[in-house]
């Protein structure tokens, strides 16, 4: 069994570690830059025309299907051949997933394909072509139920994430496999070392989640991609239902054609089990990997767009904080788009990035990426800033009081607690897009709270809270907070099909290719759109639940509740000139169902109140809403902003 070693973030200073290093590098590679006694970077001195590829099948310990037999699970390999030739041994790049066959992978839909032999000869992505020259292994998994594996998919349960850690323990001398699907011959992973750092955007990126989770010995590190941390955020919102099915659905989506012929039972189980009532269930907690946050072992490097309306930033907040207070090493970029992979946004530095990240991680290269700033935040489109820890030091919680205005509906938002009510009706045929152009106009169907335009930036990291006092006027009843920037901006399309990318016709290239498996891509650009105002974030909640994140009940008519929303979170500068805005509402089209009535809302105004965290804190915004602008009349005109959120793909992955 290969032993587990674990390079520290801190440099690789001592002998000890300098002669440990040293027996993990190819000759190439060793050559490191004057003045550093390791390497700075691996180079692509392995053929990959004449890489091995080979398929195993590796034995998971269940039986999901019901046949009577121990499930195997199909692991495509790629390594290169010159290494095992001369006694070396290769770290691992994993990527597990239900879409190799299904639904295909990145930007441009590819699936694996093979020879007549069964032999994958083309890979999605480039993760192969560029990493296997440098002396990487790139091991590609179908996880239970799909393609060429057996087994249910059971949408982020046991089967999905224990067929993947099955690989990683096959990949360090743990677990058995064998050549083929039925056979008896076995299978070997000799030709590893079995450090393994798992990738993957979307449903990939939630399985590297939950397999970091189970604290698996020999995963070194994770890169997660707009991943799911809980799956019950990705059904509900405290209550509110964010999609008009649950994971059945997405199960027998994804499934093989095989699997949907025999994985009527486990459909059944996922259905009775996530109950469109929106309550809490064991098969939700089975699916949290926030509460297993205490085993990871791995580093996370994490990657989000801000405006993702698939997977949502809530996935983020919780997510993050957890693996801060387990003391997880940890990196994050988070981007202006939607459910994009930053091979699409930030191409170039990317591909950089992840390498000297893999390198730092799975080789043990003393290369300065753990002493970089953890933070990159894309501020305006392809304009990017860093931030020394996330979120920054010296942010701090400033709670914002909600206050009437001159008109019904259009209040002010400030540090003094406000006095009265306001009254909105929900109306579920608007959206936050709606509710955020009109901000400023008296309508029947919101409650709008804006601050004075700012004298100075301000600038928002983290999540935020929004506590409302509200008296419903019928048993059922569905609320949302949106925190808006309004103001003239430049930004990335989110709302667009593509998400806040143009796809161009020239391609770029990231490592050798061969007939079947090209290593260039289409490349893209910023989809840009002119905007006067910016979603900032949003959050959404059942009335239902104000006694329970867990379960909801029937609200009494006319009787005062108080919740607390969870926004996402974000890093957002409102400019000088901008004004911060707070909406509350009911339905948000599109992004929550509505619910079985129609009622009219009223907010206490002195009992609810928003908690934002603000970079400087209580005087950071102080001084930002002090000065020059502090009578400024508010308009009374409606805002341009995206166009309607477009409905979110019931699929972990969305168009791309």
């Amino acid at each position: 069994m290969p032993t587990r070693m674990r390079f520290s973030w801190r440099p690789l200073a001592t002998a000890a570690a300098a002669a440990l290093t040293a027996t993990l590098l190819t000759p190439a590679a060793a050559q490191g830059t004057p003045g550093h006694s390791t390497p700075r970077e691996s180079r692509p001195v392995y053929s990959y025309d004449a890489a091995v590829r080979e398929a195993v099948w590796v034995d998971t310990g269940l039986d999901g299907d019901g046949d009577g037999r121990s499930d195997r699970v199909a692991v495509d390999i790629v390594r290169p051949r010159e290494p095992a030739q001369q006694g070396r041994k290769v770290p691992v790049v994993m990527e597990a997933s239900p879409y190799y066959s299904c639904c295909g992978r990145g930007n441009e839909s590819q699936r694996k394909t093979y020879d007549a032999d069964g032999e994958a000869v083309g890979m999605p992505l480039y993760y192969d072509n560029y990493f296997v020259p440098r002396g990487y292994a790139f091991v590609a998994v179908d996880l239970a139920g799909t393609n060429r594996s057996d087994g249910c998919v059971d949408v982020g349960g046991r089967s999905d994430v224990r067929s993947a850690k099955a690989v990683v323990d096959w990949l360090n001398g743990r677990g058995r496999a064998w050549t083929t699907r039925t056979g008896g011959t076995r299978a070997t992973a000799d030709w590893t070392n079995g450090r393994t750092g798992m990738i993957g955007k979307s449903w990939d990126g939630t399985i590297a989640n939950g397999v970091a989770a189970t604290g698996v010995e020999g995963l070194e590190t994770i890169v997660p991609i707009s991943a799911i941390s809980s799956w019950y955020d990705y059904y509900f919102a405290k209550g509110a239902p964010l999609y008009g099915s649950g994971p059945d659905w997405l199960s027998d989506y994804v499934n093989s054609p095989d699997a949907r012929a025999r994985c009527g039972d486990v459909q059944r189980r996922l259905a009775e089990g996530a109950p469109r009532t929106g309550d809490w269930t064991p098969l939700w907690s089975e699916r949290d990997h926030v509460r297993d946050a205490a085993e990871v072992r791995a580093s996370v490097f994490l990657v989000h767009g801000m405006q993702d309306l698939n997977v949502r930033m809530q996935h983020v907040g919780p997510w993050w904080d957890a693996l801060a207070r387990s003391g997880v090493q940890r990196k994050i970029w988070l981007s202006q788009t939607g459910h994009v992979d930053p091979f699409d946004f930030r191409r170039a530095t990317w591909v950089k990035t992840l390498h000297r990240w893999f390198d730092h991680e799975l080789l043990g290269y003393d290369n300065g990426i753990d002493r970089e700033p953890m933070a990159d935040i894309e501020r305006h489109p392809d304009q990017w800033v860093t931030s020394r820890s996330w979120p920054p030091r010296g942010t701090d919680t400033v709670r914002l009081r909600p206050a009437e205005g001159s008109r019904p509906g259009v209040g002010s938002l400030g540090l003094r607690p406000g006095h009265g009510t306001e009254t909105f009706t929900d109306d579920p045929r608007n959206s936050e897009t709606d509710w955020a152009a009109r901000i400023d106009l008296s309508t029947p169907d919101k409650a709008g709270f804006v601050t004075r335009p700012l004298a100075r930036d301000l600038r928002l990291a983290g999540a935020s809270e929004v506590t409302v006092a509200v008296t419903p006027s019928t048993p059922t009843a569905h609320l949302s907070a949106v925190l808006v920037d309004l103001g003239p901006a430049t930004i990335r399309d989110y709302a667009d099909a593509a998400e806040g990318i143009v796809t161009l016709p020239d391609r770029t290239c990231w490592g050798p290719s061969t007939t079947a498996d090209s290593s260039c891509y289409k490349e893209t650009e910023a989809k840009r759109t002119d905007v006067g105002y910016t979603i900032v974030s949003r959050g959404w909640a059942d009335l239902g639940n104000h006694a329970s994140d867990l379960t909801g009940a029937p609200l009494t008519p006319g009787k005062r509740y108080s919740l607390t929303l969870d926004l996402a979170a974000t890093d957002h500068v409102i400019p000088a000139g901008h004004r911060l805005g707070l909406i509350v509402a009911g339905t948000d089209k599109d992004l929550i169902d509505p619910p079985s009535d129609t009622p009219a809302l009223t907010v206490d105004l002195a009992r609810s109140s928003a908690r934002v965290p603000v970079v400087g804190g209580t005087a950071a915004y102080v001084r930002a809403t002090a000065g020059a602008h502090a009578d400024a009349a508010l308009p009374a005109a409606e805002l341009s902003g995206v166009r309607d959120p477009r409905t979110a793909g019931r699929l972990p992955e969305g168009r791309r």
